[in-house]
């Protein structure tokens, strides 16, 4: 039986890349990307699209109904940055949003369901290095409390009703094709695209903020060897911890100077990202999804930066 997948929020830093992978290995007529908004040219015209609004639970009904989907990938969320501007609407967003797809999941017996938290749980009491898959976790924004409760969410909607669901901790995601969504790690995005185009950047965070990170290649690796994971294999029906890799701006300025010797960084004075930063680990212990399911690491720092101005430079 071929799988027939829907993913929500098909626009956005890690739809836009995962709906590509997903299509070249199912077909692109079995994964049927949707969002609120309009995608772009590739998702469009390389496969099924559909309007989609998570908190239009009619709507959302009648996509369930009309393709049986076996997997869905819900990735429409506010995130870190702009959820504090917009702390309601945020919650509502990720909370609503997530309940809708999991009382259809639930409805239509759909197989899998994979749902994206984030470092965002941690709070300024968490271990902040190697902090553990479990811990104190007392998040202090509106993203990471609605992920936190999401977690919560998941897991007993997989205790009480038997929904297949599985979750990954992202880190700050680092990727060339999409831009980034509003969060607190985009500055590791926009100082390639600065670097290249004006050879100089001033970073919203400190120079020795460290977060962990992860290049978006790795990112869409994991998230399909999850889902492709046996259920016996998946032992946390919360979220997974993804550590990645750990580095401030400061290390990653010296990175890129590698490659474009002038380059030129600065620190901006009193930025609010600063704070959500400062309450987030400073590196991951992801032991447990290596040992349930294989996580392996590929991309290192001198390997994503590489990668990152090789492919960007083509579109600067």
């Amino acid at each position: 039986m071929s799988e027939k997948i829907l993913v929500i929020g098909a626009n956005g830093q890690i739809g836009t890349e995962l709906v590509t992978a997903l299509r070249g290995i199912h077909g692109a007529e079995n994964v049927i990307a949707s969002d609120i908004n309009s995608p772009t040219y590739a998702i469009r015209n390389n496969g099924p699209f559909e309007f989609a609004n998570v908190l239009d639970k009619d709507n959302l009904h009648h996509l369930f109904d009309k393709h049986r989907p076996t997997q869905v990938y819900l990735l429409a969320a506010m995130l870190s940055a702009v959820g504090e501007q917009k702390p309601k609407m945020a919650w509502d967003l990720n909370m609503t949003g997530l309940l809708h797809v999991l009382d259809f999941a639930v409805e239509f017996k759909t197989a899998k369901v994979f749902w994206p938290s984030s470092i965002a749980v941690f709070g300024p009491h968490s271990p902040q290095y190697d902090t553990p898959q479990y811990c104190v976790m007392d998040p202090n924004t509106v993203y990471g409390f609605s992920k936190l409760a999401g977690e919560r969410w998941c897991e007993y909607y997989f205790t009480k009703y038997g929904v297949d669901v599985r979750s990954i901790r992202y880190p700050g995601l680092i990727g060339w094709k999409a831009n980034p969504g509003g969060g607190t790690t985009d500055y590791a995005v926009h100082i390639f695209h600065e670097a290249l185009k004006h050879g100089k950047y001033q970073s919203f965070l400190s120079a020795n903020t460290a977060l962990p990170m992860m290049y978006m290649e790795d990112a869409i690796r994991a998230t399909i060897t999850l889902m492709d994971a046996p259920a016996e294999q998946i032992s946390i029906r919360s979220s997974y911890n993804l550590g990645g890799i750990s580095f401030t701006p400061t290390q990653l300025a010296d990175e890129i100077k590698k490659h474009l010797p002038d380059f030129e960084i600065s620190y901006a004075d009193a930025d609010p990202r600063q704070a959500i930063a400062d309450s987030w680990p400073k590196s991951i212990d992801d032991s447990q999804a290596q040992q349930d399911w294989g996580w392996k690491l590929e991309y290192d720092l001198p390997r994503m930066t590489q990668d990152m101005l090789q492919n960007l430079k083509e579109l600067v």
